[in-house]
């Protein structure tokens, strides 16, 4: 049989991972189809391809998850060959097997490999047999809650439930006793059966301290495979990775080998081809545990390629068309260090919450030597309830670790995103702290260090309130006479005969206002090129200041923060809130009702469940008491701030 050749290039995903596709295709000169929801018409990723085609609907049931959809997208499209990034359908045997049997290239291992892979059941059986080392667990077929029960108590508490075919933290939650497995399981086995069309769920042996180590496996047609190195992916928040890196700090030379090599066998041993990642728990006494094979292109990808120089995309186009590996594993680089952070518009205050709304301010970090920024969305986008709520990557290299992370350090402060919340202090906290610095890592870094990593935001200073003053003042002036600069009245420190030569400015910022006033004959800052520059007892510095929309973004201390002027009619209608009510705190999917009016609840009840970026979230009671009534039902989508149960102490 002829090895096919590839011209144009369908990706059957969105985002980032779909713009990221795009690109390599585009510097191989192939043509590059998008897929879209209807939400998604105007995405980045559609605006970019060269042909897009509209699946319809809103969710991703009704359009990434559509089979005969993508596979008749690629035919109307003219595509030879569908790139399924991750997530969605990227480890679905059966969407391999569609488009085989259509005549089309799955960018991907053969469907027998995400079978035999796709289960992380199946995977660990198979692990055993090949006598890779496993964590306690039951990943046998029978699914009733007995069961579980069962298994948990002989593998002893605490227990972490996982769904079998899927990744990313979906479909996975910690159970510290026997109290919580019924609610956890149920729970897991919806968020399962949303993501990934399967409720099956294995159960394994919660390890405390480990680290997250992962190979990373590359296979052609040919019988070659070899590994590419390692990425610690230990810094996790909801079992997602926020932060990885490559090398992993502290791994001798012959740890690696021995893990890259048992991560060979175990994509040998299922006959694998391309791109995969085999996943390890690594202990304080150098032993690694088998946990799963991602049968995919990872998200952390680039931390790889960084090291080696190499591009993995290209890599799994050139193997579908039937190329072998250029390199043996002798010939693979390990050049300096590279870290990953995944952005998120969420809120880490609020036990990491999606958000979603207007990206009303988006500015990437600048480009050079050792920084690469992969994202999905552009100023002005809307992010959407439906999907996963990460906006992007930064990558920062280095030729050592410490280098790669003051790399990093700067990007975060480079980068400016406005009218909705993200992870980005966040992310700036864990890279700057001396835990991380010093490379201890493993997986309980965010809870060991939350109350530091997660900081309430405190009381903003005098200094804070007069630059946030000054520069607000300053981006006022153009409106004043845009149509001609020159002119005196567009000068705030010009002479105005009998007026004050004061200004008084009321504003507002992170649910705290001030009045401000200012002397306008004597300039203390200048604002340009949305640089503030401020002086004050003899020190002038520099602050990032942003006019847009209405709003000034200020950086102040690491973080962007959102000043406008204060409306006190706005501010008394938010402190009435939802007086007793509960609202919902993001927009979303309502999947339960677990109560009806008139019932009597204990504080900690679960109430309502609300499906959002496809995870779960559940609505407890604050304290004991009783329904009086119900403002949502279960399929219905529900807004922001929306009341969803009025609640009477």
């Amino acid at each position: 049989m002829s090895a096919p050749v590839i011209t144009t290039l369908l990706v059957a995903n969105r985002g980032e991972i779909a713009c990221r596709v795009m690109r390599t295709a585009k510097a191989m000169g192939l043509t590059t189809v998008a897929v879209h929801s209807a939400t998604d018409r105007d995405a980045r990723h559609s605006r970019e391809a060269d042909i897009c085609v509209d699946l319809g609907g809103s969710k991703a049931a009704e359009s990434y998850l559509q089979i005969d959809k993508l596979i008749a997208a690629a035919r109307a499209s003219g595509a030879q060959a569908i790139h399924p990034g991750y997530g969605f359908l990227s480890e679905n045997a059966g969407f391999a097997r569609a488009i085989e049997q259509a005549g089309l290239v799955f960018l991907g291992p053969p469907a027998s490999a995400i079978d035999a892979m796709g289960s992380k059941s199946a995977a660990k059986a198979l692990m055993e047999t090949a006598g890779v080392p496993l964590v306690p667990g039951y990943h046998g077929e029978a699914q009733d809650l007995e069961t579980f029960r069962t298994a948990a108590e002989r593998i002893g508490y605490p227990v972490l439930l996982k769904a079998t075919a899927g990744g990313g933290g979906k479909g996975m939650k910690v159970v510290e006793d026997v109290s919580q497995l019924a609610e956890a399981l149920a729970s897991a086995q919806r968020e399962a059966l949303s993501s990934f069309g399967d409720s099956r769920m294995l159960v394994e042996k919660y390890l405390l301290k480990p680290r997250h180590v992962e190979i990373q496996v590359f296979a052609d047609r040919h019988g070659n495979c070899l590994y590419l190195n390692e990425r610690d992916c230990s810094i996790q928040r909801r079992h997602q990775k926020v932060v990885e890196e490559a090398p992993a700090p502290g791994l001798s030379p012959s740890l690696r080998q021995a893990m890259g090599e048992a991560a060979v066998r175990a994509a040998q041993a299922i006959g694998y081809v391309g791109a995969g990642t085999v996943e390890f728990l690594l202990d304080s006494r150098g032993e690694f545990f088998f946990m799963e094979m991602n049968t995919r292109l990872q998200v952390e990808h680039p931390v790889t390629e960084a090291i080696t120089g190499l591009d993995l995309v290209a890599w799994q186009i050139r193997v579908a068309q039937g190329e072998p590996l250029p390199i043996t594993q002798a010939q693979v680089p390990l050049r300096g260090h590279a870290i990953e952070v995944r952005l998120y518009a969420e809120d880490p205050g609020n036990d990491f919450l999606p958000a979603t709304g207007h990206l009303a301010l988006y500015r990437e970090s600048c480009a050079g030597p050792g920084r690469r920024v992969d994202s999905g969305v552009e100023e002005g986008d809307e992010i959407s309830p439906f999907y996963d709520p990460m906006l992007g990557k930064l990558i920062a290299w280095g030729e050592d670790r410490e280098q790669a992370r003051l790399r990093l350090l700067g990007m975060l402060d480079e980068f400016a995103i406005g009218g909705l919340k993200t992870n980005i202090a966040f992310l700036r906290r864990i890279v700057a702290h001396p835990a991380f610095a010093a490379a201890e890592l493993d997986t309980g870094f965010i809870p060991r260090y939350q109350t530091q990593l997660l900081t309430e935001p405190g009381e903003l200073d005098d200094d804070f309130w007069f630059a946030a003053a000054q520069a607000f003042a300053l981006g006022l002036r153009p409106q004043m006479r845009p149509d001609d600069a020159g002119s005196p009245w567009s000068d705030s420190a010009g002479l105005r005969l009998g007026l004050p030569n004061e200004i008084t400015l009321h504003l507002s910022c992170d649910d705290q206002d001030r009045a401000v006033t200012l002397d306008i004959t004597n300039a203390a800052a200048v604002l340009k090129d949305e640089r503030l520059m401020i002086e004050r007892n003899g020190l002038r510095r520099s602050h990032r200041a942003i006019h847009q929309g209405g709003h000034l973004y200020l950086q102040w201390e690491g973080q962007l923060h959102r000043v406008e002027l204060y409306d006190p009619l706005a501010a008394a209608e938010a402190s009435h809130g939802h007086h007793g009510g509960l609202a919902a705190p993001m927009n979303g999917s309502i999947v339960r009702v677990l109560v009806s009016p008139g019932q009597a609840v204990e504080a900690g009840t679960q109430l309502v469940v609300l499906e959002a970026m496809k995870m779960e979230h559940s609505i407890r009671a604050p304290h004991a008491g009783v329904i009086k009534a119900l403002y949502c039902q279960e399929g219905e989508m529900v807004s922001e701030g929306s009341t969803l149960i009025a609640f009477e102490e």
